[in-house]
């Protein structure tokens, strides 16, 4: 989890990711966003909110996204990205599907 809050930081913090890393993070972001999801939907006795629902909604085509070869497109999706997976998180960590940031 760890890792996942790492990349949340790298692609939302205060400086831009750099233009070398830019492309595997929002790999990275999209591999971190699919198994939020799947965490979402797992457990039939533990259905997901409405606000999961949504989130997972919205990740599904920034996850089939193109990555732009322009800097500033390809931050934005990684941005948009690393927000919904980050209010996930939110969302799965109050519910209680997983646990924060020890």
């Amino acid at each position: 989890m760890e890792e996942v809050f790492d990349d949340l930081d790298t692609a939302i913090g205060n400086q831009p990711p750099p233009v070398a890393t830019t492309g595997a993070l929002i790999d990275r972001l999209r591999v971190h966003l699919k198994q939020l999801s799947d965490i979402t939907v797992a457990d039939d006795k533990y259905p997901p909110t409405a606000e999961m629902v949504r989130l997972v909604e919205r990740g599904r085509p920034l996850r089939e996204a193109r990555t732009s070869a322009d800097h500033q497109r390809a931050v934005g999706l990684a941005r948009r990205l690393a927000f919904v997976a980050s209010d996930l998180v939110e969302e799965l960590i109050e519910a209680r599907y997983i646990k924060g940031a020890e």
